[in-house]
């Protein structure tokens, strides 16, 4: 799921006269700012998809951003390609929507850091035992 976002950043870079240029095709305002923080977003949440660590957040921030752009550059369902990637996006949404509510499971940073404060905390209160 996180090599989705982290290509797309990827490919922002790539192009980034063009991807600017599409959003502002959108009438959405400074299409600069939209492309820095499209490409920051996804390429950040994406890592930490990856590496299991804040999984929650970032996987939430994720859903919403392909709920978002779902509706602002895919509505024109008269296209073919553009109902696909609705589509495409609110299925993304709702993968994410998972991660965001379970975790990331057993191999990730998460896991490890609240496993490690757990025996911590159960090591300061011996009387717990």
């Amino acid at each position: 799921m996180a090599a989705v976002f982290i290509a797309g950043a990827i490919g922002k870079l790539d192009a980034p006269a063009a991807t600017v240029r599409y959003i502002a095709s959108a009438g959405l305002p400074a299409p600069l700012v939209g492309f820095v923080g499209s490409m920051l977003l996804e390429l950040s949440c994406g890592l930490l998809l990856i590496f299991g660590y804040r999984t929650r957040t970032a996987a939430a921030a994720l859903a919403a951003y392909c709920v978002i752009t779902a509706l602002l550059f895919h509505l024109s369902f008269v296209d073919h390609n553009q109902a696909i990637h609705f589509m495409k996006n609110l299925a993304m949404a709702g993968g994410l929507l998972a991660f965001a509510g379970n975790g990331a499971g057993a191999f990730s940073i998460d896991h490890l850091l609240s496993h490690s404060s757990a025996r911590s905390a159960y090591a300061r209160y011996p009387a717990a035992r």
